[in-house]
């Protein structure tokens, strides 16, 4: 229990195809794809604040 299989993905997207139509899966993937992509710089950007003190001491 707890692993996906190949049966359980195919239900998935079958029932996400259902709900959503064929045109509005790009839209909703290009957005989620951003979403993450916003994260992930926000994640690296974000510094710890005693990494940030050392470099503005450095300078």
């Amino acid at each position: 229990m707890g692993r996906i299989g190949l049966p359980e993905i195919l239900i998935i997207l079958a029932v996400v195809l259902l709900l959503f139509g064929g045109k509005k899966i790009p839209e909703l993937m290009k957005g989620l794809g951003s979403g993450i992509k916003e994260f992930k710089n926000a994640a690296k950007d974000e510094q710890p604040a005693d990494k940030k003190e050392k470099e503005e001491e450095k300078k």
